[in-house]
């Protein structure tokens, strides 16, 4: 056995030079919010130390990200950069469907109200009528 002392670096501030997140304090937030887990498990404080090869799973925006560390980084440098001190094992994204009645113009048009009224069943919308 060798005993070289194995790299780490803080978990809040690899989140801040891997570019998830604007600032450490965001990054200190979401861990300390518990939201962050360190190989599968829960991980509550910022200072917690981390190294290559562990793998983080966090929320991110409306998605979870699954990533494995490839590097530690010695500085918050560009995304090109940033990119390669981690491998994504995300899943892929659920494609959620859009409601198929609104398309985001605003309030429908009498004449919409018209078509979707045409839809209904006839004895009312709620059936107790």
């Amino acid at each position: 056995m060798t005993d070289t002392p194995r790299e780490t670096i803080r978990l809040d501030k690899w989140l801040w030079h891997a570019r998830f997140f604007k600032s450490r304090t965001l990054a200190a937030g979401v861990v300390s919010a518990g939201k962050v887990r360190v190989d599968g498990q829960p991980v509550s404080k910022p200072g917690r130390t981390i190294g290559i090869g562990t793998v983080l799973t966090f929320p991110k925006e409306d998605d979870v990200k699954v990533v494995k560390i490839l590097a530690l980084g010695t500085r918050r440098g560009p995304a090109p950069e940033a990119r390669e001190l981690y491998e994504d094992r995300s899943p892929e994204p659920v494609q959620r469907s859009r409601n198929p009645r609104f398309e985001g113009k605003g309030r429908p048009t009498k004449k919409d109200r018209r078509d979707m009224e045409s839809h209904l069943p006839p004895d009312g919308p709620s059936g107790l009528e």
